[in-house]
């Protein structure tokens, strides 16, 4: 494997507040620009928030934190839970909020296989979410922009995040320093680079992993260790 990387880790921290019931207004403000606001209507769901109009991506964009946005799950999930599901939600772009995930790929259904995993996302279109539990009962993952896939560069946006449970939650966003989103090949998946080390990594079984503070993201090591052990994937899609 690699050497533990030396970047600290940065956390930047946005604002976008909910004003009234059913209305939320979302404020903008960039330095190259000037502020403004817009104005969404959002019908009331205890179980998820239509927003559904485009937000710019960018690594000082943050999503509103609504304790009633848990998404809809068409599938059972063996790692997700209420709160699982409202602290990730919480930072998702709006387009992704507003329909049910489908569950595309689980070890326990489909078996320990990079390949299948890919095979199951061809096709797809749309944001993913990666969600891990290593042998030390750890969850953590990431979600992406775009699906996972065999691909000679990286490849996303900045909505990609990585995220972990430890248990308290801990969401690192873009930091903007380079492009490194997603990359994936035969033999292994990686999200998160620069220097030498990737933010998530897992070998072709699904079974090794590895984990490190990196450029893309300046996260903290998602895992216990930064090299782990597999316990379960599930790999959720949101269709739009």
């Amino acid at each position: 494997m690699w050497g533990a990387a030396e970047c600290r880790i940065r956390q930047k921290i946005g604002g976008m507040r909910k004003r009234q019931e059913h209305i939320t207004v979302l404020y903008f403000a960039r330095t190259y620009m000037e502020p403004h606001v817009e104005i969404i209507t959002v019908k009331d769901s205890k179980r998820s928030v239509s927003l559904c109009n485009s937000v710019e991506s960018e690594p000082e964009s943050e999503y509103q934190e609504t304790e009633d946005a848990l998404p809809v799950l068409k599938h059972e999930s063996q790692l997700l839970d209420d709160y699982h599901l409202q602290k990730l939600a919480a930072h998702m772009p709006p387009k992704a909020q507003c329909y049910p995930w489908q569950l595309v790929y689980s070890t326990a259904i489909h078996g320990t296989s990079l390949r299948t995993l890919y095979r199951n996302m061809a096709g797809l279109d749309s944001p993913v979410l990666l969600v891990i539990k290593d042998m030390h009962k750890k969850v953590f993952g990431a979600f992406c922009s775009d699906p996972l896939r065999v691909s000679k560069y990286f490849y996303g946006t900045g909505e990609t995040f990585l995220f972990s449970f430890s248990p308290d939650f801990q969401h690192y966003r873009w930091s903007g320093e380079n492009s490194y989103f997603v990359s994936g090949n035969w033999e292994s998946l990686q999200i998160g680079g620069g220097g030498g080390c990737f933010g998530l990594w897992l070998d072709s079984d699904l079974y090794h992993g590895a984990s490190f503070s990196c450029p893309t993201f300046h996260n903290a090591p998602l895992s216990t260790h930064e090299d782990f052990t597999v316990l379960d994937v599930e790999v959720w899609t949101v269709p739009i």
